[in-house]
């Protein structure tokens, strides 16, 4: 015969593991340092304004449209 299994225990358990795999998923996205966003941020807007300053048609200049 079987092995006799609490259903209220099994489901608690299951959302336990859930909640804590939804927990490790949150903490890889924003568990990041205020060093590390800075960086990130410093790094994008160096990288759009390399972007910008290599643009062939600068926005707003005559010709367009």
């Amino acid at each position: 015969m079987g092995e006799v299994v609490n259903l209220r225990r099994a489901r608690k358990q299951k959302a336990r593991i859930e909640k804590e795999r939804l927990a490790g998923e949150n903490r890889a996205l924003h568990g990041r340092s205020k060093a590390e966003r800075e960086r990130d941020r410093l790094t994008s807007d160096r990288t759009e304004k390399f972007m910008n300053g290599h643009r062939r048609e600068k926005p707003g200049d005559p010709g367009e449209g």
